[in-house]
């Protein structure tokens, strides 16, 4: 029987570490990441993303999510496109890790974001689901670099990327709702990545990468 992966590739991919299960967020996990955006993201008024689609109102912030799932799915392309995670624990729904690129056959570049609800946060998670996307970005689809943002007061997103050894790629400004915000820019490559003691487990990766149109390295599944 054809599957949803095997009609859309990157529905079949999935990252496994020591705690967490990171796959493409499916339809039938939309209402748990609603519920866990709803339980809290960031302290009130102190919104660390440049749309502050969290601020919506309960009504509103329920579709504009499945939006955005069904957005970034249907404007996937081999030369733009951006993977939504989910991110779980167990059986429960922590947040969402993206990972995407445009022009990445030529630039070998990535870029990432995600959140975690407030319960989730503080225990070392971010920087896990952070080391697997890198990790799977380096070893298996031949990345070269890989890029991230925040706010510069954001600390805590800026500690994970330290962390994981990130270097500063300047800083610009930007206008987050009706706000202007500094945003630091951060910059890693495979030699100044610092891995962890944990090794990635794959699934799924030939079909993606085929997909992608990215030729096959040896780490495959």
């Amino acid at each position: 029987m054809t599957s949803l992966a095997d009609i859309w590739p990157p529905f079949g991919l999935t990252l496994t570490t020591p705690r967490l299960s990171i796959r493409p967020v499916f339809d039938d996990d939309i209402p748990a990441a609603v519920a866990a955006a709803r339980s809290g993201v960031h302290e009130p008024g102190k919104s660390p993303f440049s749309t502050p689609w969290t601020d919506l109102p309960d009504h509103e912030l329920a579709p504009n999510m499945a939006q955005w799932y069904w957005r970034c799915r249907a404007n996937f392309t081999k030369k733009s496109w951006t993977l939504l995670l989910a991110v779980w624990n167990d059986n429960e729904f922590l947040g969402v890790q993206d990972v995407g690129a445009k022009n990445f056959n030529t630039l070998k570049t990535v870029g990432t974001g995600s959140w975690l609800k407030q319960s989730a946060q503080g225990q070392g998670f971010g920087k896990e689901m952070r080391a697997a996307v890198v990790s799977y970005a380096f070893d298996y689809l031949g990345a070269e670099v890989a890029e991230s943002e925040a706010a510069s007061w954001n600390q805590q997103s800026l500690g994970v990327s330290t962390s994981l050894g990130y270097e500063p790629n300047g800083i610009f400004r930007e206008g987050w709702g009706d706000t202007v915000e500094e945003v630091q820019k951060v910059r890693l490559t495979p030699t100044t990545f610092k891995r962890p003691d944990w090794t990635l487990k794959v699934q799924g990766h030939e079909a993606f990468s085929s997909y992608l149109g990215i030729g096959q390295l040896p780490a495959g599944d």
